[in-house]
C-alpha cells in the first residue's frame, strides 16, 4: 500500500485551513497547518510534506517571502508549492496575473484561488503529486 502524501497548508484564516483540510483529508492526504509564513517554514522541516499550500497573502511574512526562504534551504528547496490566494474577482485579474506570474517564474507547481471551487484545488493538488 502507498504512504499517504503529506500537504502542508498554510493560510493565516483558519476557516480556509479547516475547509482545504477537510477536503483533502477525505481523500486520504495526511494535513499538517500553519498559520503563518514562519509556521510553515518550521512545518516544513519538521514534516517534510510532499506539497504546501501557501496562501500569498498573510500578515508578517507573506506566501511569496516564505516561498523564497523554503526555496534557499537545502532541507526544504524541493517541496512542491501552490500558492493559494484571496484575491480573484474575475472581473479583476490584475494582481492575479502577477501573482500567477510570480509563482511561474519562482518555480512554484501552481495557483489557485480561494474563490474557486474545491475540486480545482483537487485537481492541481493531484496534478502535481503526480508529476
Amino acid at each position: 500500500m502507498d504512504t499517504p502524501k503529506t500537504i502542508l497548508i498554510t493560510d493565516d484564516e483558519a476557516d480556509f485551513r479547516e475547509i482545504f483540510s477537510e477536503k483533502l483529508a477525505s481523500l486520504g492526504y495526511n494535513i499538517v497547518t500553519a498559520s503563518n509564513g514562519g509556521e510553515c517554514i518550521a512545518q516544513a522541516k519538521a514534516a517534510k510534506p510532499d506539497l504546501i499550500l501557501l496562501d500569498v497573502q498573510m500578515p508578517g511574512m507573506d506566501g511569496h517571502e516564505a516561498f523564497l526562504k523554503l526555496r534557499q534551504d537545502p532541507e526544504t528547496a524541493s517541496i512542491k508549492v501552490i500558492f493559494v490566494t484571496n484575491f480573484g474577482d474575475p472581473r479583476d485579474g490584475e494582481t492575479d496575473k502577477t501573482d500567477n506570474m510570480f509563482a511561474k517564474e519562482a518555480g512554484a507547481g501552481g495557483f489557485v484561488r480561494k474563490t474557486d471551487d474545491l475540486s480545482k484545488l483537487v485537481e492541481e493538488v493531484k496534478n502535481l503529486l503526480a508529476a
